[in-house]
Parts: C-alpha cells; sequence; structure tokens
C-alpha cells in the first residue's frame, strides 16, 4: 500500500488502519518530506512575481501528504503506541523538525512572502485572506527568517533537541503509569470501595494472571480509589506513586529534561529577539502579554483564596471529627470531600453512575448536537479503525451531506497515554473548490465494562466526554478554504471555548432528560438527583480554582522568567505553589515532571487558557440561558461565528459577533458561586 498516497482507496478517504505496516512509516515520512520540498521549490522558483495566491495560498496547500502521514503516525503514537512506533517517532521528529526550519528559515521564500505582506494596502483580500497572510509572514518572522546564518543554525539544534525531549518525557510517563501496580490481597483493604471498582479491579488482575485485585495509575482506577478507600495507608501509597511520576531519580526521571526544555525554549526566545518563552508565545494569543496572564491569574486568586482557605478548614475539620485525622493530607482531599459532599448533599457519584451507561451518554451527545446544530451521527462499520474499541461514525447534516468522520475511542489500556484528547486525522479545507469534509477523533480513558456491568460514568466523565465532544464539534462544524485556519487551529486561550461551553448541558434538566437513564429499568434520571447535582456544583469550588490557578501560575513560573539560574525542580516547584499551597508539601512527589500539557503537549505559557475559556464559556451560556438552552438564533450564531470560522479572524471579534459585547468575569464568579 502507498500511504504517500493520501487519497486512501477507502470509504470517505479514511486512513486504511489495519493496512498500514509500522514500518512503512520512516520510508513514508522520507518520501513525504521530499514532495513537501519539492512543492516549496515550486513556489521559490516561480518566475511570475509573487502574489497572494502563487505564494500565499500556494503555501498554505503544500505538505498535504507529509500532513496526513504525521497525523496517522502521532495520534497512534498517542492512543496505540509500543516500542517500534517510539522508536520510528525519535527518528522522524528530528526530520520534521529540520524540514519546518528549511521552510521558516528559506530566505528566497521569506522574500516572497514579505513582498505580498508589503503590498497588502492594494490587495483586494478577504478577511480570512488577509488573517492567511498575517499568519504566514509571522510565521516567518517569529520563527527566525530574519536571523543571520550562524544564528539560524543555533535555532535548528535548539528545535531539534527540544523536539527528542519532549518524546521523551512523554514516553517516561507512560512508562511510569504502566510499570506501577498495587496488588491488593486483603478483602479488608478493599473496604469503601463501589462494587464496580472492585469488579473493575479483579477483572484487571484476572487479564494479568494474578490473584486478587489489580489497581492501577490509570484514571479509572486510580480515581476510585482515592475517592472511596478507607485504607488511609494505602491511599498514602497510591497518591505518592501517582505523584513521583518522572520524579525518582533513574532512568525514567524528567528532572534534567523539564531543566533542559525550559532552558531552550528560553534561549529560543532570546535568540528571536523576546524576552521570555511566554513573550514569544502570548503575542498570538488573546492574552498577548505575561502581564496580562498574571494580572487575570492574581485577580481570581485573590476573589478565590478566600472561599478555598474556608473549604479546606471545613474539610480538615470534617475530617477531625469523622476519623480524628490530626492534619489533612492530599491523599485525604478527594475521600473526605466525597463523604462531606454526601453528608450535605445526600448523594455521591454512585448513585448517579447508574444513570450514566457510556452508550447513553454517547446518544446523549449527538442528541444534544442535532438539537443544536443540525447534526447526525451514524455509527458505521465500513470505515477501520486502529483498535477493535474505537467506534466510527458518519456525520450528516439535516440535507444528509456529510459533514465529518467522527472516531470515539473510550477505555484505557497499555499503549495509550492517561488523559482525554480531542485531535484530528484529515483537516477541513475548501480546495478546487471541493469543501474536503474533516476526520475528527475523541479519545478518552473511562472505565471499561465488566462482565456483570456496562461501563457505567461518574458524572465528571460524562463533562469530560462532553468537553472533548465539544472540540470535536469545532473540528466537525469547520467551514474555512485554508487548512492552517481550519477549525481548532485558533488562538489557543480560545480552543477551550467550544469544549467549555458543552459541559454546560450535563447540568441542565432538558438535556439531562435526553440521556441520563437508569441502565437495568431505563427511568429517567430523578428531578432530585439533578437538583443535587446543580446544588453540588458550586462545592469546594474556591480549592477547585485555587488547584487550577496553581498549575497556571507553575506554567508561567517556567516560561515567563529566565529559567537559567534554575536548577531544582521540586525546589522551583514548591516557590511557585506557595500562593496558592492548602495541603502540606509531599517531598517524594513532584508534579512538573509529569505536567504533560506544558512539556509535552502545547500548552507551554497557555495553561491558564482553560480559565479564560472559562470566562467566556460561563458568559456565553448566561446568554443561551436567556432564551432557552436550544435557541434557534443562538445556536446559529454561535455556529456560524464561533464554530465554522476557526482561526479566520480575531477571537475577540468573534466573540463580540457572537455575544454582542465583551465577555465578563462576573458570569464565571456567578456560575462558580465565588461572587458575593
Amino acid at each position: 500500500m502507498n500511504v504517500l498516497n493520501t487519497r486512501f482507496d477507502t470509504p470517505y478517504n479514511t486512513a486504511p488502519f489495519s493496512k498500514i505496516k509500522t514500518d512503512a512509516f520512516l520510508p513514508a515520512f522520507k518520501k513525504a518530506i521530499e514532495s513537501a520540498k519539492d512543492e516549496i521549490d515550486q513556489i521559490v522558483q516561480n518566475e511570475e512575481a509573487p502574489t497572494f495566491e502563487n505564494t500565499i495560498e500556494a503555501l498554505d496547500y503544500t505538505g498535504e501528504q507529509l500532513d496526513r502521514i504525521s497525523s496517522i503516525f502521532f495520534n497512534l503514537n498517542a492512543a496505540e503506541t509500543n516500542d517500534e512506533i517510539q522508536k520510528i517517532a525519535h527518528e522522524v521528529s528530528p526530520l520534521l523538525t529540520e524540514f519546518s526550519n528549511d521552510v521558516a528559515l528559506n530566505t528566497t521564500l521569506f522574500e516572497r512572502v514579505k513582498s505580498v505582506y508589503n503590498t497588502k494596502a492594494s490587495l483586494s483580500l478577504s478577511e480570512e485572506q488577509k488573517t492567511l497572510l498575517d499568519k504566514k509572514y509571522k510565521g516567518f518572522s517569529r520563527n527566525g527568517a530574519n536571523l543571520n546564518p550562524d544564528q539560524k543554525e543555533t535555532l535548528r539544534a535548539i528545535d531539534k533537541e527540544q523536539s527528542q525531549l519532549q518524546l521523551t518525557f512523554g514516553e517516561n510517563i507512560l512508562a511510569e503509569t504502566n510499570r506501577y501496580e498495587l496488588l491488593i490481597t486483603e478483602v479488608s483493604d478493599l473496604e469503601g470501595l463501589p462494587e464496580g471498582a472492585i469488579e473493575a479491579a479483579k477483572q484487571l488482575a484476572e487479564e494479568k494472571d494474578k490473584k486478587g485485585w489489580l489497581i492501577t495509575l490509570d484514571y479509572p482506577s486510580y480515581i476510585p480509589f482515592m475517592t472511596y478507600a478507607k485504607n488511609r495507608a494505602l491511599r498514602k501509597q497510591l497518591a505518592i506513586a501517582f505523584g513521583q511520576k518522572g520524579f525518582q531519580n533513574d532512568s525514567l526521571d524528567n528532572q534534567d529534561i523539564v531543566l533542559k526544555i525550559t532552558q531552550l525554549r528560553y534561549q529560543r526566545a532570546q535568540l528571536l529577539g523576546y524576552e521570555t518563552h511566554a513573550h514569544f508565545v502570548l503575542e498570538e494569543r488573546m492574552a498577548k502579554t505575561p502581564e496580562t496572564v498574571r494580572n487575570f491569574l492574581e485577580d481570581l486568586l485573590e476573589k478565590a483564596q478566600p472561599a478555598a482557605k474556608k473549604e479546606f478548614n471545613e474539610l480538615e475539620n470534617f475530617a477531625k471529627n469523622l476519623d480524628n485525622i490530626d492534619r489533612l493530607e492530599k491523599w485525604d482531599s478527594a475521600y473526605y470531600s466525597e463523604k462531606l459532599k454526601q453528608e450535605r448533599f445526600n448523594f455521591d457519584d454512585e448513585q448517579l453512575k447508574p444513570y450514566f451507561k457510556l452508550e447513553n451518554v454517547i446518544e446523549g451527545a449527538f442528541t444534544v448536537a442535532q438539537k443544536l446544530f443540525g447534526l447526525q451521527f451514524i455509527q458505521t462499520d465500513i470505515i477501520d479503525a486502529y483498535h477493535k474499541d474505537v467506534m466510527t461514525y458518519k456525520v450528516e447534516d439535516s440535507k444528509q451531506n456529510l459533514i465529518a468522520i467522527f472516531y470515539a475511542d473510550f477505555f484505557p489500556r497499555a499503549g495509550k497515554r492517561n488523559g482525554a484528547w480531542m485531535t484530528s486525522y484529515k483537516s477541513q479545507c475548501i480546495k478546487n473548490t471541493v469543501n474536503e469534509r474533516p476526520h475528527v477523533s475523541i479519545v478518552c480513558n473511562f472505565t471499561k465494562p465488566t462482565t456483570t456491568k456496562p461501563s457505567l460514568l461518574t458524572f465528571n466523565e460524562v463533562t469530560t466526554l462532553f468537553h472533548e465532544f465539544g472540540h470535536a464539534l469545532h473540528g466537525m462544524l469547520a467551514d474555512t478554504i485554508y487548512p492552517s485556519l481550519s477549525g481548532t487551529s485558533v488562538a489557543w486561550d480560545f480552543v477551550e471555548l467550544p469544549s467549555q461551553i458543552m459541559e454546560n448541558w450535563c447540568y441542565e434538566k432538558e438535556a439531562l432528560a435526553l440521556f441520563a437513564k437508569h441502565y437495568k429499568t431505563g427511568e429517567s434520571i430523578p428531578m432530585e438527583l439533578i437538583d443535587k447535582i446543580k446544588a453540588a456544583s458550586t462545592f469546594q469550588q474556591g480549592m477547585q480554582t485555587l488547584r487550577q490557578l496553581s498549575f497556571g501560575l507553575l506554567d508561567m513560573s517556567w516560561h515567563g522568567v529566565d529559567p537559567t539560574e534554575i536548577n531544582d525542580v521540586k525546589q522551583h516547584e514548591t516557590a511557585a505553589f506557595l500562593e496558592t499551597q492548602l495541603f502540606p508539601d509531599v517531598l517524594e512527589n513532584c508534579m512538573s515532571t509529569a505536567f504533560a500539557h506544558i512539556f509535552q503537549g502545547g500548552y507551554s505559557s497557555g495553561y491558564y487558557s482553560y480559565k479564560w475559556a472559562e470566562v467566556l464559556d460561563a458568559d456565553a451560556f448566561e446568554y443561551f440561558k436567556e432564551t432557552n438552552l436550544f435557541d434557534p438564533k443562538i445556536t446559529d450564531d454561535f455556529k456560524t461565528h464561533i464554530l465554522s470560522k476557526g482561526g479566520t479572524q480575531d477571537p475577540l471579534e468573534l466573540y463580540i459577533k457572537f455575544r454582542g459585547q465583551k465577555p465578563k468575569a462576573e458570569a464565571l464568579l456567578r456560575r462558580s458561586g465565588l461572587l458575593n
């Protein structure tokens, strides 16, 4: 099979996963890079004067084959990896970095781009074309096109080393997660655990030919144990193991990698004329500057801190009265919070889970999307998938036009990293008058079905599914001309708006009535439970907000400064957490060494964007609630101005077109119960 041919002989041009041999990737990458280089050469060697069409537009359509192969390969490396794939990733990453630098540092190509950019005032360009031109010019100027030859070589070396370090960082975390097991052999050590969690632990042990109950660091195993297990010593053991990832001074240690990545990012920023990595990154975000981010985080901190301290003291007193706990530790947090929530609201997640069968929640998300945006999700088995657990769907509009292909992958396994994410296997764009529709995927790690029960989700998992589905809708409903501006290719602090706003429907009875039905009886979730979900939605919001802010401040502490004097990861992190610390520090633990969002993913100098987008989504959802949750005009405006536009315009302008005003932080504080 010719992997290079991106027009696969498959239904809807989908990736033929089962036919792709792993050893075909490296030669395919090399050929695709050569092909992309040829496309760049054609632009550079064009003897006609540079125009928007023959330079800017042509540049955006180059590398289609390479992009397609990269999306398939790196998505597999995240969701279904193995030693062979990881080895290829280390070989391929420097090649891709070198090619990317070859383009960014191509002087002749930059001169053509600059020529068009300098005449933009005289060109009759659409809003999308203006954005593309601006983005292409900055893509060169922000990535070294104006450097001298020696500086360009330094930049290449930095980028090459950084790409390798980020890969190793992620591989170490995955290896750490996979190697830890807590085997329980005494029934008494399971006290407090829900029946479903016990059954899942038993099944996990059996799968590994072990007697007893197996607990791992995968979220569906780890979270229930930390939330319900009465055995405090085992909770401590598990929590320390979870917090030790990349921090054990062994072959999987990430401390030196963290220091090296932050220093390389700083060197790169300095080389390009920026004060810090954060200054470089934020120039292209809604926030614009590190000062804006810090002010934003500090302002929220000031408002959340009194509530967080009050909630913490309340929790500590509760634990003391209940179990004579002298000092509340991190491994007590989820356990006693759940106990307190049960006492205060007279319900817990275990009461809710029977109403959240995974298949019903998926159908619920689809029904909400149908009512909001007129989409139909048709499950199909003619689309190839990379694992038997992956479900595939054809997405159509009300006129049966193809909108997207959708993949859904919900259960943990050894070759899959923790967490949840949305990704794409093929971008939307309009090329040669054909509207190429996207192939979108969401990947989660939910509790697997057992021999006696289907997959029943916690309420937190329900909101996670809706969150990632919101990202997917952003990708599916893309309707732009150029691939680099399509779907989720938006400012990083805007990208979480479509995902976070979808979580709101999980709290509303009109939406819950569509899918929250008991898996045995089929009865709808009782109104009293819906009321309790709403009432509990502000439970410990001060502590939750403080936790999110601590991650954002830690991110900025690494990337908004000169990190060259930092030589102790733990010491630096401890100082960064001082303002937000509630629980006593755990000496054996370090978050930075497993903070994949900022050291492996794309969130460096961007973790604040979760809170930033919460302001946007809270403000936007208040607009929906002014009329009704499925108001046709508001949903159409959201689709038109937010979901379909991608990165074609300034995000604040798009938001104002949808909302009619700038976002107000008071909406978030109201929703969180933090506004007096």
